[in-house]
């Protein structure tokens, strides 16, 4: 089963995508985050301070797939947080690439995730970057629109669908027939 968690800056996505594993006995989390300067490890510190003890971190900045894929099986819910700074790695990775060749290398590794969501429940994290103003610049403009579009591949693939607002769930997708 696969479940997307999204929503802007600071809405609680974490923390709720968090909730969806506390029945889980065997989790992975799937940490994407580089710490680069001071506040980011700072940032990374209290996220691993708020998760439980025995839940197995994996840090994987890049390839994301391979990791999904090599811990999916063995566990009951794999937490991926988050997409967004997974596909900064990623574009800052194959900065001399064409876009295009960004863009297919991130759809693949969205794909990868979602396939192996037949072996475990897989959560993914993700901001929301499309309510807010238009970048001021080309690059960030185009990656607005890739991880419009990966969000939009990650969404359709998934089982279920929440937009955090305001530290609330709110269901936009779920299986036919549940309430």
């Amino acid at each position: 089963m696969l479940s997307l968690v999204i929503g802007g800056a600071r809405s609680g996505k974490s923390r709720f995508a968090q909730t969806l594993a506390a029945g889980a006995a065997r989790v992975v989390f799937l940490a994407t985050a580089r710490a680069e300067d001071g506040e980011m490890a700072e940032r990374i510190r209290r996220h691993r301070d708020q998760r439980p003890a025995h839940w197995l971190t994996v840090e994987e900045p890049i390839a994301i797939g391979a990791a999904v894929e090599r811990y999916a099986g063995g566990c009951d819910l794999l937490l991926l947080d988050c997409l967004t700074l997974w596909l900064s790695n990623l574009c800052f990775e194959k900065s001399g690439l064409p876009q295009a060749e960004i863009e297919s290398a991130a759809q693949a590794e969205v794909a990868r995730v979602a396939t192996a969501a037949a072996a475990s429940h897989i959560v993914i994290v993700t901001n929301e970057v499309g309510c807010g103003l238009v970048p001021e610049t080309p690059l960030g403009r185009r990656f607005r629109d890739l991880q419009g579009f990966v969000n939009q591949q990650a969404a359709c693939s998934a089982d279920w669908v929440y937009h955090m607002v305001a530290g609330i769930p709110i269901t936009i997708k779920q299986p036919e027939g549940r309430p």
